[in-house]
């Protein structure tokens, strides 16, 4: 089955082994260590990555390392990277109204 990378990238533990990973490659169990849920279900987490395409398993003796595609993540990161801008000029004409609302209150105060 083959995974959507936005489903991929939506839940939070999911982004946080994708920043793990991003350093190095490392083992399940490694993985696995690092947050408080249980190892079942690191392990699904790892899954539904490798089905989208973000992780790849390199079978090293009796290890199996996990190691990041990052050029799977390079179209999410376009698509939000020109969202984001949309965003921020959203935010920003919305910080300006706000600011003219309290200038506008403050001098009817005085």
């Amino acid at each position: 089955m083959r995974r959507d990378v936005y489903q991929a990238i939506a839940d939070p533990v999911r982004r946080d082994i994708i920043d793990l990973l991003s350093k190095k490659p490392l083992t399940v169990n490694a993985v696995a260590v690092k947050f408080a849920i249980s190892r079942p279900a690191i392990s699904k987490h790892l899954k539904i990555l490798h089905e989208s395409g973000l992780i790849e398993f390199d079978q090293r003796g009796r290890e199996r390392y996990c190691q990041i595609q990052t050029q799977h993540l390079i179209p999410a990161f376009l698509w939000l990277e020109q969202h984001k801008k949309q965003w921020e000029e959203r935010i920003d004409s919305f910080e300006s109204y706000l600011n003219q609302l309290k200038s506008q209150q403050n001098e009817q105060q005085r």
